[in-house]
């Protein structure tokens, strides 16, 4: 789905419009350069920026790697000025777009309750409520399903789910994201798998940044005048994990657009994440006690009894502070006779929900994440989600590459 403007609700303004688009990401400067894909929904954007550490070495006083300087000095970013609020430069020369250029310096405390709160803006208008007349293979518009709230604590249920945030040149944005195995490192992954549009704006934009994922945001189900008050270790009760690298395909970087576009069947990305605090201690899937498998082969649509799309709803009638869970037996969306055709299921989930994992069992009958929300009407009847194919195995596949030997 499309990621949502703060809502009246967080905000006391108008209401978010809905959306599936991706925002560009920024380096850590205590890890390696990364690669990002786009996010969902701008918010405020008036948090402090300032540094809490130097620009030369982390928290844990380590200094950056003379290649990471290199690497910022190449992309014209000074980590002083970055940190202080040059990241809000969003000059079409300054918005990074390429894969291999992804940046996401890590700025200590910069997701502060306040700003998580109110950062539920889509960067994007959903799509119309009909495109039936697509060339594949597309059945009938399945019946909406109402959105389930789930109950808290959500770690119980679903440990690998949470929010994700980041910035575009419209404000905060927020979308859902999962926590997803890692082949090199088993038990231990440090990866989460989201939707393309949440990292990267696509064809006419580039990388989101200050992306950072948040395990079970709001784990005890807190009213929204609860979280006015609620201090960041209630909120974020697994802490913070900054994008560290980020990966999307290359169709959505070439064809991804407001509503999707062309690439909408390639919507999908996935991050490799590092603690905000906490460096060199256990990994992600340590931290929250689990993390799903990916299913790269799912059985076609008829021989799947059920999927459940997970995640984050912010534009009305939701706030963007609560889980939900959206249960039924998909369709087939085809957007183009050529692309892969697209999951479809019924659910008034809204935006903000985009990138969250959609989870059916596996060959095993175990569990796997096989789509992720990517595109959804304005009436909020139906999500669709890609098919993960060779392209997104691909994606996978490099990032858990990449830091095999790390």
């Amino acid at each position: 789905m499309r990621p949502t403007r703060p809502n009246s609700a967080a905000r006391g303004g108008k209401g978010a419009r809905r959306r599936t688009s991706p925002v560009l990401a920024a380096l850590g400067l205590t890890a390696a350069l990364a690669l990002t894909a786009t996010a969902c929904g701008p918010g405020d954007d008036k948090a402090d920026a300032k540094p809490t550490a130097s620009a030369t070495s982390g928290d844990d006083g380590l200094q950056i790697p003379d290649d990471i300087k290199d690497r910022l000095k190449k992309h014209g970013i000074d980590p002083d000025k970055w940190k202080n609020g040059e990241w809000k430069n969003w000059e079409k020369s300054k918005w990074l777009r390429e894969a291999r250029d992804f940046v996401n310096p890590i700025i200590q405390d910069l997701w502060d309750p306040d700003r998580m709160r109110k950062a539920e803006k889509p960067p994007q208008k959903p799509v119309p409520n009909d495109i039936s007349g697509d060339k594949g293979v597309t059945d009938p518009t399945p019946k909406p399903v109402r959105a389930r709230a789930q109950k808290a604590p959500y770690h119980e249920s679903l440990p690998e789910l949470g929010k994700l945030f980041f910035d575009g040149p419209q404000g905060s944005m927020v979308c859902s994201a999962t926590v997803v195995k890692d082949p090199a490192h088993p038990g231990k992954s440090n990866m989460v798998w989201t939707a393309g549009h949440c990292v990267h704006a696509g064809a006419k934009g580039g990388w989101y940044r200050n992306i950072a994922f948040v395990p079970s945001y709001n784990n005890a189900d807190m009213s929204l005048a609860q979280l006015r008050k609620a201090t960041r270790q209630q909120i974020a009760p697994y802490g913070v994990f900054w994008a560290d690298w980020a990966q999307t395909s290359q169709q959505w970087i070439q064809g991804g657009g407001p509503t999707g576009g062309q690439g909408a069947p390639y919507d999908f990305a996935v991050l490799h994440v590092t603690p905000e605090k906490n460096k060199g201690g256990k990994s992600l899937e340590e931290t929250v006690g689990a993390a799903l498998p990916v299913d790269f082969n799912a059985p076609a649509v008829p021989k799947i009894a059920s999927m459940t799309a997970n995640g984050y709803p912010a534009a009305p009638p939701y706030d963007g502070q609560k889980l939900y869970q959206c249960k039924d037996k998909p369709g087939r969306l085809s957007l183009d006779a050529g692309a892969p055709t697209m999951y479809r299921l019924g659910c008034t989930m809204t935006g903000g929900s985009s990138g969250g994992g959609w989870i059916a069992a596996g060959a095993d009958g175990k569990p796997a994440l096989v789509s992720n929300t990517s595109i959804g009407p304005v009436t909020a009847g139906w999500l669709a989600g890609p098919r993960l194919g060779p392209e997104a195995k691909g994606v996978y596949d490099s990032v858990s590459a990449k830091y095999a030997g790390r």
